[in-house]
């Protein structure tokens, strides 16, 4: 309970800031699309690169982490499917399938790793397989829904690496993958440079909520539902049922593999919707109703399990 309130706590008072700091116009007309811009260009490269170079890639392969991946797929897969079927483009469908499955691994996972599971690495296989498998994957469809299937073959071949977020994910794994040991003056700045990757994202989705409807109210009301639904509810139980009945877990590593799934939406895909300006209010929407329902999700599946 202590660690999913402390977690949460975190978060909701630097989106608050954000919000007060959007409320008073202190950064100006542009505040929020500059720090969106930092976070996707500059920080969170830095960030995911200084991350996976030095992690330990071998605990991607293990039980754990193929549950994971299932149930990103499932509930990934639910969305596209609706998506298809009602027409919401290649773009708002990418969007809304990321938020239906990407867990926030990062920012509020790892302090709720920590005082629930009681070891932070737990986080660290969903961390690795979102930012190796998900992101460079989900940003390449986003780059070609958004003209990149005008550009000749090789070129949309090479479309992740145009993608900062991309390129500092694999830069990462490249590093830490050949035991490359990046030296301190290089690798000092990057950490420093990539600290503001989180903060920046949660100020800017902050700012967001300055002046916007009530969640729920637009035209992106069915889509926000789907996501909200299937992130909170169905990726939790999909991966339950996995872990329990596929793969035989039980004690602290079903507690482990349910309490990552039942994470809420990542903040960070705001940054992305608002990089290519697709699906902006699906996400904002989606993210702020799944980290409000994720509370007692979490609670819940703590007090049955833990």
């Amino acid at each position: 309970m202590q660690g999913v309130l402390s977690g949460f706590a975190v978060i909701a008072v630097v989106i608050a800031v954000g919000y007060a700091i959007g409320r008073g116009g202190h950064l100006g007309d542009q505040g929020r699309e500059v720090l969106t811009r930092l976070a996707f260009h500059v920080a969170s490269p830095a960030l995911l690169f200084t991350t996976l170079a030095r992690a330990d890639l071998s605990v991607i392969f293990s039980s754990r982490l193929l549950v994971t991946a299932l149930s990103t797929a499932a509930a990934a897969g639910v969305f596209v499917a609706v998506g298809v079927v009602r027409r919401w483009g290649v773009g708002r469908t990418t969007i809304g399938a990321l938020c239906s499955s990407y867990v926030n691994s990062g920012n509020l996972g790892i302090p709720i790793a920590v005082y629930v599971l009681g070891d932070a690495s737990l986080v660290a296989p969903v961390l690795l397989f979102q930012l190796v498998g998900v992101t460079p994957v989900a940003l390449t469809i986003l780059d070609l829904a958004s003209g990149g299937g005008k550009r000749p073959l090789w070129q949309r071949l090479l479309t992740p690496l145009r993608n900062p977020v991309a390129v500092g994910s694999l830069a990462g794994v490249a590093a830490s993958a050949s035991g490359v040991h990046v030296p301190g003056p290089l690798m000092d700045p990057l950490t420093l440079i990539g600290n503001m990757s989180v903060p920046a994202v949660l100020l800017a989705f902050g700012i967001s909520l300055r002046g916007g409807t009530l969640p729920l109210r637009g035209a992106e009301r069915t889509p926000v539902l789907l996501a909200v639904f299937l992130k909170s509810f169905v990726q939790p139980a999909v991966a339950w049922v996995l872990a329990a009945g596929a793969f035989g877990l039980r004690g602290a590593a079903l507690l482990d593999v349910v309490v990552t799934s039942s994470l809420p939406a990542a903040q960070n895909l705001f940054t992305y919707a608002s990089s290519y300006r697709v699906g902006e209010v699906l996400a904002r929407e989606a993210i702020l109703l799944s980290t409000v329902v994720s509370v007692p999700v979490l609670v819940v599946v703590a007090a049955l399990l833990g």
